[in-house]
């Protein structure tokens, strides 16, 4: 099952529809395809979640948000692949990384002097790693049903929500990939202490399998989170 969000369904641009279309071939691999919007996602965490997880929804001020907060409600309940709306499928198969269940997530690092991201087989290839940033995408996220880290980092993000001031703008950190990062890493020590296998994967595979399309016409406007956390504009929740 491949399950992606747009905050409305009835109005999703045309750019990023074509992104949409581009995994529509799965389905001839027998993959069913979900696309979820603020409506539908907090119908389904109101129909499998408690009351408080409905609160943390509402407190999701973003479209990025609320995709972030819903995807993880979604694979821990259904599991299956979780995709960004904005990613364009690039043809190589996912049968290999979702047939097994197994948490599969995508290691990302970020070179602070040079402010931009570093492909990880050269980050892993040399040892100044001080003034790199390593964490785990929340896109995809690959897994089966009730995987410990996402019910971690959907725990993490619920209590961060709750108790965050109303104008806390930190999408990373609450939500997103700083969140998931967190939850990983407390599980995979969690492990550690106690002498077990690790119940998850890094991949470096996945631009093989989909990219993040550029440009699109949101990026431009309020609707692109990292205008909003800057305070560049208000995105209206639909």
């Amino acid at each position: 099952m491949l399950v992606q969000f747009w905050n409305d369904a009835s109005t999703v641009p045309g750019d990023v529809q074509e992104c949409l279309d581009s995994w529509a071939p799965l389905e001839n691999a027998g993959f069913e395809r979900l696309l979820f919007d603020d409506t539908s996602a907090g119908r389904f965490i109101q129909e499998h979640f408690a009351e408080q997880h409905m609160r943390a929804f509402a407190r999701c001020h973003h479209p990025a948000m609320r995709a972030d907060y819903f995807r993880l409600c979604f694979m821990l309940r259904v599991g299956g692949l979780y995709v960004d709306a904005d990613d364009e499928c690039q043809g190589a198969s996912v049968e290999p990384l979702v047939i097994d269940g197994v948490l599969r997530l995508q290691p990302l690092v970020y070179d602070i002097p040079s402010d931009s991201m570093v492909a990880v087989e050269r980050a892993l290839d040399t040892s100044d790693t001080g003034e790199r940033i390593f964490y785990v995408n929340n896109n995809p996220i690959i897994t089966a049903p009730e995987h410990p880290v996402i019910a971690k980092s959907l725990e993490r993000a619920t209590a961060l929500l709750l108790a965050a001031d109303e104008s806390d703008r930190d999408i990373q950190a609450l939500t997103g990939p700083g969140n998931l990062t967190a939850s990983l890493v407390a599980y995979a020590a969690e492990l550690q202490a106690q002498g077990k296998t690790p119940t998850f994967e890094l991949m470096t595979c996945w631009d093989t399998v989909a990219v993040s399309k550029w440009p699109l016409s949101y990026r431009a406007d309020e609707r692109n989170w990292r205008h909003w956390v800057r305070g560049e504009g208000k995105a209206a929740r639909s």
